[in-house]
């Protein structure tokens, strides 16, 4: 009875330990890199979307309007010019984050 015993918890630990390996080679397996590489496409195609119509927001809110003083344009500009540098900063910090939680 005694080796009957022994003999069944070996066989369960080396089942268990069997288990653990399946699961760490099925987590390394190529197809789930591939899902990870796929997403990481997407992702950086939406943020260079997202930087090029800020971009050309920009490039709109900079020129100058028909019914603008010189000096009300001069500070529009500023405001904008400011707004801009806080979104820039923003969507590089978004990729910044992004690159490091990845890695």
């Amino acid at each position: 009875m005694k080796s009957f015993v022994k003999k069944g918890i070996i066989y369960s630990l080396i089942g268990i330990m069997q288990l653990g390996i399946g699961a760490s080679v099925i987590e390394a397996s190529p197809k789930h890199e591939q899902r990870s590489h796929k997403q990481h496409w997407n992702d950086r195609d939406q943020r260079d979307r997202k930087i090029e119509e800020e971009r050309k927001r920009h490039e709109r809110e900079m020129e100058r309007r028909d019914h603008e003083e010189e000096w009300q344009w001069k500070e529009r500009q500023e405001r904008e010019k400011d707004h801009h540098e806080e979104v820039m900063r923003t969507l590089g910090g978004i990729a910044l984050l992004y690159i490091l939680t990845n890695n």
